[in-house]
């Protein structure tokens, strides 16, 4: 697993480092690496064209470092200073040693015929959008011919959440030190940051209590059936789902859970002739979840209806003592009464989108819109699992997936194809596969987020898709997932 990082945490695990090296040592670290991948990303340097845009402190300080360091390898450097005051004295000193040339915003940049231009404008530190001078170099930079790329963080993204209140740098790539933030991979951050590239600048984190699972982590906690299993092995699951109005949602979320392969899915509610007809591998029963047989897990709510027997169906799964999956029209009727949720000693995953998610703020008073998910979607998750002692599964581009007990994962797959009707019925039904083989509940809905977005990717591959699409293309993702090599940061999917 890859930890995510605030800047706190960060700047936590520098202090040590900082005292215990001579001063300087951690931005030439930092300088160094940011160099290496602009050499990478340019394939020379001699001749290149590189325009730095330079604000106070040491991500400015950073910045300058690097670009001395590609003057000396024969690049062509232009630091454009948005504050001169307040430059990093001994970066400045070491650009002009190097011969780069230093400007301000209305002299000659260089970005109309930049190769590269690096964003060392503001860092982790940074709040709000950009300011206007600063806004405007960077709308230049944008219409200009040159790669993109951010120091550490870009600039007018929010470390810690990825808000982006103003405008900020839309960076191709980010180049990043010591940890991985979590602004980088979440919110609107994830948009601007474009690919990410790591710099180990030795610092000693301490266990991160947010997530981001590689292709191998998903690989490792989807058990491969043995020599000695047999259906009941394999994790039973239980579907209660559809209608007649909505027998579809029934048939995705069942198909989903049969092709997540779990050793048995059954299915109860009232769009069994439909279940049955699609698929003839499900044990169908058109009654109620007790009539359904024995289960290690339920999976509740897609198209189910929010009548009075409804109501009545969720009330029955949610007081058994097993893991429940509640979404689409069970997360309504569970906003109404989250008391149904709070009373569970067994494991529940909800899984909203923004709208059902401030439903439950509603049911709590939060007035006529509740409690909106707002810029921080990690602590936004982590506030209604403490409050239900739930796993919130926050669906959104980048889906968050939070415990009751603060773990938190982002998940780093999919594609804007999932946009689209009937996905979230497939992605409850592989949640609940996993949730019935016993994995842990976060655990389980963050596999299913990850397995659920790359079955997207790799249906996106052919054009638009449809939700049957992901049902089709799990067994090739998960052989996909199983053939993974170790994880590295860029095995994401991102």
């Amino acid at each position: 697993m890859i930890g995510l990082y605030t800047a706190e945490q960060v700047r936590a695990a520098e202090e040590p480092l900082l005292a215990a090296t001579p001063e300087g040592t951690l931005m030439q670290r930092a300088a160094t690496g940011l160099a290496t991948v602009c050499l990478g990303l340019l394939g020379r340097a001699h001749g290149a064209r590189v325009t730095a845009l330079v604000g106070a402190g040491n991500n400015g300080g950073d910045a300058l470092f690097a670009g001395a360091q590609l003057a000396r390898r024969g690049a062509r450097v232009t630091a454009v200073l948005l504050d001169p005051e307040r430059a990093h004295a001994a970066g400045l000193a070491a650009l002009r040693a190097a011969g780069g040339r230093v400007t301000g915003p209305d002299g000659p940049t260089g970005l109309d015929r930049a190769d590269l231009v690096l964003d060392g404008i503001v860092g982790i530190g940074g709040r709000g959008g950009l300011r206007p001078p600063a806004a405007a170099l960077v709308e230049r930079a944008a219409t200009g011919p040159g790669r993109m790329v951010a120091v550490d963080v870009p600039s007018g993204v929010d470390a810690d959440t990825g808000a982006v209140p103003g405008a900020a740098f839309p960076a191709q790539h980010t180049v990043t030190f010591g940890a991985l933030k979590t602004g980088l991979v979440v919110g609107e951050g994830r948009g601007y940051a474009g690919e990410v590239h790591l710099v180990d600048i030795g610092l000693e984190l301490p266990p991160a209590d947010t997530h981001r699972l590689t292709d191998a982590d998903v690989a490792a906690r989807i058990r491969l059936p043995g020599s000695g299993d047999d259906k009941y092995t394999q994790g039973v699951v239980g579907v209660v789902a559809g209608s007649s109005t909505y027998p579809g949602a029934a048939v995705l979320c069942t198909g989903a859970a049969l092709r997540a392969r779990p050793g048995l899915v059954r299915y109860a509610g009232r769009a069994a002739a439909g279940v049955r007809a699609a698929w003839p591998e499900a044990i169908v029963t058109e009654g109620r979840p007790a009539d359904a047989g024995r289960v290690q897990a339920w999976v509740v709510g897609p198209g189910m209806g929010t009548d009075d027997d409804a109501r009545s169906v969720l009330a029955e799964v949610l007081a058994t003592d097993l893991p429940v999956l509640v979404d689409a029209d069970a997360l309504t009727m569970a906003a109404q009464d989250p008391d149904l949720v709070r009373r569970r000693s067994a494991p529940t995953v909800l899984t909203p989108h923004d709208r059902e998610y401030a439903r439950f703020g509603a049911a709590r008073g939060g007035g006529a819109g509740g409690d909106a998910v707002g810029d921080d979607r990690v602590g936004a998750a982590r506030r209604l699992a403490a409050d239900l002692g739930a796993v919130v599964l926050l669906k959104g581009d980048a889906t968050v997936v939070a415990g009751s007990d603060g773990t938190a994962y982002v998940n780093a797959t999919g594609t804007p194809w999932l946009a689209t009707a009937g996905t979230g019925d497939v992605l409850s039904g592989i949640t609940g596969a996993l949730l019935a083989t016993g994995l842990p509940a976060d655990e389980a809905a963050a596999v299913a987020a990850h397995v659920h977005g790359r079955a997207g990717q790799l249906a996106a591959e052919d054009g638009p898709l449809i939700a049957g699409d992901l049902i089709r293309r799990l067994p090739a993702t998960l052989a996909r997932l199983h053939r993974a090599p170790a994880g590295r940061l860029g095995d994401s999917g991102s």
